[in-house]
């Protein structure tokens, strides 16, 4: 049912749904996961109809460190520049429990990095004298740790982490894959090079837990003794461009793993 209820959310918003979502001439195919969260936003509302939802674009560093403090004194006591933010690509989405307080559903972000599947499907060759097939990865998705740390920051007294982190483009290959020039003939891309391979520089945001899974919800292990809690990202990746009919139902399962968590759904 709940299956349903999300394809249904997504092909009302496909053929009617708000132009604040989606323009006119919008193509799927081109949406935003910041456009695909509002989905999920408006979806959760739909369903949820008892509950109290809202969207963020981004959360304070100072808000940051005030839930750092509250939870332990020695936390959160330093910040030079007050107004500073963090904006994940997905935004936000938070519940009110039953206490009042606001609690984080979902985080989202996407990074896209690697253009050699598009590069060698149109005859396009890349490098400093453009005569190379393929072009050594680059090193910006290291910025994702950012916001990751900082979410985990804020919730740090929180059993579940619902942060997904979709990957698209050549550079986050899970296996060999064959593209073809216009010729015809076919380049075989290698997941497991260090040249064109940096999935393993986010792995260490999820523990390398396996790719493509719901991690929603927080790991706790033992250490001499101690409980220690772990959060995860959730980590999907593909080497063509996400669709919303994918994006959707992974959003879905993990807002609903966290409303389970905090005790709002099933």
């Amino acid at each position: 049912m709940k299956k349903q209820t999300d394809r249904l959310r997504a092909e009302k918003i496909r053929g009617q749904g708000p132009k604040e979502i989606f323009g006119e001439n919008a193509q799927m195919h081109d949406i935003s996961v910041n456009k695909v969260s509002k989905i999920v936003f408006e979806t959760l509302k739909d369903v949820f109809t008892n509950l109290k939802f809202r969207f963020r674009d981004s959360i304070g560093k100072k808000e940051i460190n005030e839930k750092l403090n509250s939870v332990d004194s020695r936390l959160g006591v330093t910040i030079l520049v007050e107004k500073s933010s963090i904006r994940p690509d997905g935004g936000v989405i938070e519940v009110k429990d039953k206490d009042g307080k606001w609690r984080i559903v979902l985080v989202c972000e996407a990074k896209h990095q690697g253009k050699d599947i598009e590069n060698i499907r149109n005859g396009i060759l890349v490098g400093k004298n453009s005569n190379q097939e393929l072009m050594v990865a680059g090193n910006a998705i290291e910025r994702s740790h950012k916001n990751i740390n900082e979410i985990r920051n804020i919730m740090i007294d929180e059993k579940h982490f619902p942060y997904i982190l979709f990957l698209q483009g050549s550079n986050f290959l899970t296996e060999p894959i064959k593209v073809k020039r216009p010729d015809g003939t076919e380049v075989v891309l290698k997941h497991d090079i260090g040249s064109l391979n940096r999935i393993d520089r986010l792995t260490s945001a999820n523990y390398s837990l396996p790719i493509n899974q719901n991690s929603c919800e927080n790991i706790f292990i033992s250490v001499d003794g101690q409980s220690v809690m772990l959060q995860a990202v959730s980590i999907y990746t593909k080497p063509t461009e996400w669709t919303v009919e994918e994006m959707l139902p992974i959003m879905m399962e993990v807002s609903r793993t966290s409303l389970k968590i905090i005790g709002l759904g099933v």
